[in-house]
């Protein structure tokens, strides 16, 4: 809710299917924008996409969080998803091949309006707390991710089989083994992305803002 009132001139409720919150309106620059709950893990928001998508979604930009796979990103960076892992149940499902590609300009253009933030390749786990996920993330690491959130790669993946140009940008929360950022600062550096978000959506037709 937060999001779409920083975001979204006077912002209505569009959606509250399955307890999964979206609003819609316009931008400050009126552009016209949905920003949509897509739940947790990556088969709810495959399937909120999939809806979405059904209603005419063109692109799409995931809003959320992560954790880091290595010393090189660190609490309240910012990170733009340019591939994705296969190694989830989701996009395993949805016959994605190794790797997965986000859109190129949808990427490109987040990339530059966050001024700077990292980009690199993310993996996405299936469980939020996965009594194996070190030896997991140990794999991916070495598979070349630098971070792993839960719904990123599935996302992508369903975009692509959809025709949903997307973009995955994340707020790193810290390492995994011990994630810092939560609470109000998360939010606050989770509204900055979002803005970043619009601002690389701003000027096309009728988008679709995931978080």
């Amino acid at each position: 809710m937060e999001l779409a009132t920083r975001l979204l001139e006077r912002p209505l409720m569009s959606n509250l299917s399955r307890g999964l919150w979206g609003y819609g309106g316009a931008s400050p620059g009126g552009l016209e924008l949905t920003v949509q709950s897509t739940g947790l893990g990556g088969p709810s928001a495959v399937a909120v996409l999939h809806e979405l998508a059904e209603l005419g979604v063109a692109r799409a930009i995931r809003v959320g969080s992560c954790v880091a796979l290595g010393d090189g990103l660190a609490a309240g960076d910012w990170l733009v998803a340019d591939s994705a892992l296969a190694v989830d149940g989701a996009s395993v499902a949805m016959g994605a091949g190794p790797r997965i590609q986000p859109d190129p300009g949808l990427t490109a253009a987040v990339a530059a309006a966050t001024g700077g933030a990292a980009t690199g390749t993310i993996a996405s786990n299936d469980l939020h707390h996965d009594p194996d996920g070190e030896s997991r993330r140990r794999e991916w690491a070495e598979r070349g991710a630098v971070a792993t959130d839960l719904c990123g790669a599935p996302l992508l993946a369903a975009a692509s089989r959809l025709g949903v140009a997307a973009a995955c940008a994340l707020v790193v929360t810290g390492p995994a083994r011990d994630p810092t950022l939560a609470g109000a600062d998360l939010d606050r550096a989770l509204l900055e992305l979002g803005r970043c978000a619009l601002e690389a959506l701003d000027g096309g037709p009728a988008q679709e803002f995931g978080d």
